[in-house]
């Protein structure tokens, strides 16, 4: 029954971390990652890897990746598509082909140099959200730019990252066939999601409402999502990509705001922390020293290329001035969608162990560098506007 402690263990230590965290102003992500250190083998060695950790992080982070979709907002999309576009896209080439750089400059094979540029493409904004929030900058045109170009940055990053696990690590039922046949059977993924998204989605969810059982509709949403996961790793697009389009198809029903409020409280009571934790677990300090240079090289290219990206695509599109430095610094952050492509990474091989930590430290740095630029780069904008 050791389980029972290690749960207890990991529910405990990361929703005090998560305090601690809120209380000075550290995203609670991080505390989350820092138990996983704390208690894992790095340092206590309370908890280790085990099949208990796995299955229940495999479930965390494919709740996390469905929740993602539940709160893509394809309205505010709809409604800011240019800036949104080219600042999302901007914000994933320049990182895209500066990660690469990276990896080159370190001797990375040119598949783990590939994996680096895709990993550092991704963005979560829940962080600068907040900041945002906090200063009343949500309903700006800035703000609804970083949330809009958020949404295409995650679907854009989301199938790079599925077609590349199918190209570059073919398993069944890719393995052996030619490429045009594994092509085909990508459009085919797409094509099986898009119809049961418009029309067996919202059939399903109907159903479930007339169901006379407790909770029917956030069990059905659950279904649709596993099931959904299911498909996509049965057609090597692996789970959380299938998970993602389960939440993006449900947020476009009248169901998104219900099944959102009971799938937070599903997965961040239990198996979202335990996917965060998991990732602390595999981290390791031995030989860090001798990765000094590639961790602030990578530091480095990780801010300046979504900065740049950012601000070149908000630019292209109108904006001026701080407004730009604004929406570039708001798409720095990393965050959860980083740690997700890189544990998928490690797991793929195309993130080796020996850089795995490293990668991480870096996630984390992204992750408390763009609050404090976001919030730099909005007051130096209501300076100005107070001259």
């Amino acid at each position: 029954m050791g389980f029972l402690l290690t749960l207890c263990l990991v529910l405990l230590f990361t929703k005090l971390a998560g305090h601690f965290c809120n209380r000075v102003g550290i995203p609670s992500v991080i505390g989350e990652l820092l138990v996983g250190i704390l208690i894992g083998p790095a340092l206590l060695g309370w908890i280790k890897p085990d099949d208990f950790m796995h299955y229940f992080s495999e479930i965390g982070v494919i709740i996390l990746m469905f929740i993602a979709g539940l709160e893509s907002d394809l309205e505010l999309l709809k409604k800011y598509w240019r800036p949104a576009l080219a600042v999302a896209l901007l914000g994933i080439v320049f990182p895209a082909a500066m990660g690469f750089g990276v990896g080159e400059m370190f001797q990375f094979s040119v598949q783990n140099s590939i994996f680096l540029g895709v990993l550092f493409s991704a963005t979560s904004v829940s962080i600068s959200v907040q900041v945002l929030k906090d200063l009343k900058k949500i309903d700006t045109e800035e703000g609804a730019t970083i949330l809009g170009a958020a949404v295409v940055d995650d679907i854009v990053v989301v199938l790079i990252l599925g077609v590349m696990l199918s190209l570059m690590n073919r398993s069944a039922p890719g393995e052996g066939l030619p490429m045009w046949e594994v092509l085909l059977l990508k459009v085919f993924f797409f094509v099986v999601i898009f119809a049961a998204s418009k029309w067996l989605v919202p059939w399903l969810l109907n159903l479930s409402k007339k169901l006379i059982a407790i909770e029917a509709v956030s069990a059905v949403s659950l279904v649709i999502c596993l099931g959904f996961a299911y498909f996509a790793e049965m057609l090597d697009m692996g789970a959380i990509i299938g998970a993602f389009f389960a939440g993006v198809a449900i947020a476009q029903t009248d169901y998104r705001k219900a099944v959102d409020e009971k799938l937070e409280t599903i997965g961040y009571t239990v198996f979202i922390p335990m996917f965060f934790v998991s990732i602390g677990l595999n981290m390791t300090f031995t030989g860090m020293s001798k990765h000094f240079l590639f961790i602030l090289v990578l530091t480095v290219v990780a801010v300046l290329s979504k900065l740049l990206g950012g601000a070149l695509g908000a630019r292209a599109t109108g904006f001026k001035g701080v407004s730009t430095l604004i929406i570039g610094s708001g798409m720095v952050s990393r965050g959860e969608m980083a740690l997700i492509i890189a544990q998928v990474g490690l797991t793929s091989s195309f993130l080796s162990e020996e850089y795995y930590s490293s990668v991480i430290i870096v996630i984390i740095a992204t992750t408390i560098i763009a609050p404090l630029l976001l919030k730099a780069t909005i007051m130096k904008q209501e300076k100005q506007l107070n001259y």
